[in-house]
């Protein structure tokens, strides 16, 4: 966010931070998250890459379309396990997973 636009928001009396200080989060839990959503992210773009319907990604990966619309979602409820062999199912490689995994912000927690 802009630090003019911040001030401004403060001076009306608004909080402004981000997504860890509003949760509380440690950077573990922190990077967590990243790591997830970017996993999801790219699943999603891999999804649309290969012109599939998250029916049809869901059949390919034998799983049912809600499933694939909560691992999109980023869902808490999908494991990370899940996101990586769908993935690699989808066609990614295993190095451009572990690139989506040891982004800088990342590896900076670790």
């Amino acid at each position: 966010m802009q630090q003019n636009k911040k001030k401004k928001l403060e001076e009306k009396g608004w909080l402004v931070g981000d997504a860890k200080e509003f949760l509380g989060l440690s950077d573990e839990e922190e990077a967590y998250i990243e790591i997830k959503l970017r996993l999801s992210e790219s699943f999603r773009q891999y999804r649309i890459r290969r012109k599939m319907t998250q029916a049809e990604a869901a059949k390919f990966i034998k799983s049912s379309q809600s499933r694939v619309a909560k691992m999109e979602a980023g869902d808490s409820t999908v494991s990370l396990d899940l996101l990586v062999r769908s993935l690699i199912a989808l066609g990614a490689s295993s190095r451009g997973v572990l690139k989506l995994i040891s982004d800088q912000k990342a590896a900076s927690a670790a």
